[in-house]
Order: structure tokens, then sequence, then C-alpha cells
């Protein structure tokens, strides 16, 4: 929940009493001290306005005790439609993700996917050929350059990445705000596209995993410079993705029959993403 300043009060007065209450009554918060003011920060418009009131009742605080603690809320659990309004940016690009999956059927609509590839291609017999990039760039084609996160082939590979997606870009809509979330989608979606296409040449790629190791990097390196809660995955998520890209990169995912792992669009994903997250974190740093 966004921090919100309950109180603005200048630096030589005395807070002592009023925090001690809010100690006692267990009220979240925090001070800082901001251009001569020291500021009293508690979590959410509504408790800031409970402890306005309070404070003008009891500015000195409560030194014989008279004040009883309320009874603890019992806490309540988001719903799925409080969740999609926390993180709306979030939200709407998995269900433009979605759609992309019911009109392509999932890998089976080549004829939809054409259009949404990063190089327009026909199919004869058992062979696909592929329109130079050059060629679809001239003709103002140029979503061509972002289209391919689109595109997933199976109900699996499209599960795995909307729910990494949910995970990660939530955390960044939070901490950074929509705008600066769909700029780093679109700007992974651009990297990711173009060293895959740099490491493999004219081939059919898709999905959002070059934008997850974008984002895994992001948040990764910007927790280092700037810790912050938003940015805390949890332990061991960061090693175990490092891990799985080894294992894509050695060739043995592909080799059991998994099929082509898109490496060039991960590591592209996640050097841009560690560059963003360095920074993003060495700013936020500098701001304190």
């Amino acid at each position: 929940m966004t921090p919100v300043a309950a109180l603005r009060l200048p630096v030589q007065q005395d807070l002592s009493g009023f925090i001690t209450l809010l100690q006692r009554l267990g009220v979240p918060h925090r001070v800082s001290e901001e251009r001569g003011e020291q500021v009293l920060w508690v979590p959410g418009e509504q408790l800031a306005i409970q402890v306005r009131e309070l404070y003008a009742l009891h500015p000195e605080g409560d030194p014989l005790g008279e004040l009883e603690a309320p009874p603890p809320p019992r806490p309540s659990v988001p719903g799925v439609l409080d969740r999609l309004r926390d993180a709306p940016l979030t939200a709407l690009v998995l269900l433009v993700t979605l759609l992309v999956a019911g009109v392509t059927l999932l890998g089976d609509n080549f004829v939809a996917i054409r259009w949404l590839s990063f190089q327009d291609f026909h199919i004869q017999g058992d062979y696909i050929y592929f329109a130079p990039f050059a060629e679809s760039l001239g003709g103002g084609q140029w979503w061509r350059l972002f289209s391919p996160m689109l595109i997933h082939f199976g109900l699996l590979h499209l599960a795995m990445n909307a729910l990494w997606y949910w995970e990660l870009g939530r955390r960044i809509e939070a901490r950074q705000g929509g705008l600066v979330l769909l700029g780093l989608t679109l700007l992974f979606s651009l990297v990711s596209n173009l060293v895959q296409f740099l490491w493999s040449g004219p081939s059919l790629f898709g999905g959002l995993s070059g934008v997850l190791f974008g984002l895994l990097g992001h948040c990764w390196i910007f927790q280092k410079l700037a810790p912050n809660a938003a940015y805390q995955l949890p332990r061991g998520v960061v090693g175990m993705m490092l891990v799985w890209l080894v294992v894509c990169l050695s060739g043995l995912i592909t080799a059991l029959g998994f099929g082509s792992i898109a490496n060039g669009a991960h590591v592209g994903g996640l050097l841009i993403g560690c560059t963003t997250g360095l920074v993003g974190g060495a700013l936020a740093r500098q701001r304190g």
C-alpha cells in the first residue's frame, strides 16, 4: 500500500508523546525529516485521516494511558478485481496476450501468426520461407519489432509466461508506475527480438520470456542498489532463472525434444534488464 503523509510538522515540534501513543495503539508508521519538516507516514489515506483526527485530540500523546488500543482488524484478502485494479497495465498486457493466443490458436493459426512474427513468411509444403526483414520494415510494418512477444506456442508456454509476467510486472508497476512498466516491456521486447534475430537468423519465435528475463534483471539489479519491498524477490528465484538460462543455452532442452528455445531473446532480455535496473537503481539511490 502506498505510504501517505499524515502529518507535516516543524522539526522543533516534540512528537515523542504522540509516537508513543501510536506505538501503543499498534498503528504502523514511520517518521522522516524533509526540508525542515518532520513527516509522519502511514500506509493508506484512510489511516492518515484517523491519525490526523487522533493528533487533533491528543497532540501530546496519552501519558495517563486512558486510551485503549482497538481490537485488531480481521485481515482481508484482496480479491481478483482488487488485484487487477492495483495493476491495470500488467493486466492489460496479459489480456492482449490472451486475446492473441486465442486468435492464433496457440500457434496453430499461421495466417494470424504471420502478421505478428518478426518477419513475414509463407509456407510451401513442408518448408517455411521468410521475407527479408528490411522489406517488412520498409513497408511500415514496425509493429513486428515488438509483436513476437504476444505469440505463444502451446498452453504451457502461455501459462508459464503469463504467471511470471503477472508476478514481476505488478511489482514494477507498484514501485515505478504503469508507464515505466509499459516502456520497459516494449524496450525488453525490442532488444530481445533483435538479439534473437541476430542469434539465429530467420526463424519463427515468440513469447514473453525475453521480456520476463528483462523484468527479472531489472528488479534484481535495482534491488541491489536501492533496496525496496516491491523488488525483494523470494530467495532462490534469481538463481533458479539463471540456472534455467544456462540449461537452455546448453541445448539440453532441445535435445530432449521440448522444442527450440529462443536463447538469444533470453540473453538479450536479461542484459538490457540488468542495464535498466542499474540506471534506475542508481537514480533511486541518489534520490535517497
